[in-house]
């Protein structure tokens, strides 16, 4: 019989003991609280033997686990008069948002993450919370639905982030992404119309903007099309009076030297003018002789029939 305690015993005492004994995963930190205060060193991945259940204790610490939680609307609300997560923004419109907030142990604070281990989801949502209502009452109720899920999310991770920084609670915030900005289900319809409204607005006004550029751009394009015939055409009347200049200085030259041999050059010039004109109106039919109309009162053109005239 005392042998029999005395194993019982030393059992009893065995698994006591063995619950000094923690096994501690690949990405965890073993944080070790002994007599309730935590050491400054921390346990590595493997097994770590240490005082038995009620002198230690060993909180495993996945530092590399990514967390997170949800702050804000929800669908089942209980049917509170303003549930979580429904804002008011600056012009008193009311908007339901909800944002998923991620964090991490912040390296070198698994201590402080381990004893407020219990309490940073709570603290988080209510930071998150507060810097979301205080976003949403800055923005009127479009800038909030257009540029929430853009521009919202940074700007409360930022401040979050910035009020958390003396708290010591161990946390790295990673990012805050907003899932949800939309009116109540109440008036819902009425902002998807107006949605629609400024979408088709916008539509318009790009359209409008599409066909100015495209009319500017073939403007452009007549203007140098434009410009170039015109520069042609002026070159091409330049050099037209140029040869005709260098033509009539010619002429003008043998004028000058004619006169010196023959006083009567000015008139031997008019007569083969005259008869190169005289020629082109014979060979088009504009020129004939009229012999044949001359009566006894002399040239009868009452008589005169009019020529026939041919195509050039």
């Amino acid at each position: 019989m005392r042998k029999t305690l005395l194993v019982l015993i030393a059992l009893i005492l065995g698994f006591y003991l063995l619950t000094g004994f923690t096994q501690i995963r690949p990405g965890e930190k073993g944080v070790i609280r002994r007599f309730g205060k935590p050491l400054p060193q921390l346990a590595d991945p493997g097994l770590f033997i240490g005082l038995p259940y009620g002198m230690d204790r060993v909180d495993r610490i996945a530092v590399d686990k990514v967390n997170n939680i949800n702050v804000g609307f929800f669908e089942d609300d209980g049917g509170k008069p303003l549930p979580p997560g429904q804002m008011l923004t600056g012009d008193n419109n009311l908007v339901n948002v909800q944002v998923t907030v991620y964090y991490k142990v912040e390296p070198g604070m698994e201590v402080d993450f381990a004893i407020n281990s219990p309490i940073i989801p709570e603290f988080l949502k209510r930071y998150v919370e507060s810097e979301t209502a205080m976003w949403i009452a800055s923005k009127t109720v479009d800038e909030a639905l257009l540029a929430g899920k853009i521009s919202m999310g940074p700007a409360i991770l930022n401040k979050t982030a910035q009020r958390i920084q003396g708290c010591n609670l161990g946390v790295q915030l990673l990012d805050v992404r907003v899932s949800l900005v939309a009116p109540p289900d109440e008036v819902k319809p009425s902002f998807d119309a107006v949605a629609r409204a400024q979408t088709s607005v916008t539509t318009m006004l790009n359209k409008a903007e599409q066909d100015t550029e495209s009319k500017l751009r073939q403007s452009e394009s007549d203007k140098f099309r434009l410009e170039q015939e015109t520069l042609a055409i002026t070159n091409n009347m330049i050099l037209q009076a140029s040869k005709d200049a260098e033509r009539f200085l010619a002429r003008l030259q043998q004028y000058i030297e004619g006169r010196k041999t023959n006083p009567d050059y000015l008139l031997q010039i008019w007569q083969d003018e005259r008869s190169k004109i005289f020629a082109k109106l014979r060979d088009q039919g504009n020129l004939g002789l009229l012999d044949q109309y001359l009566g006894a009162g002399g040239l009868e053109i009452n008589l005169m029939p009019l020529g026939q005239k041919t195509k050039p």
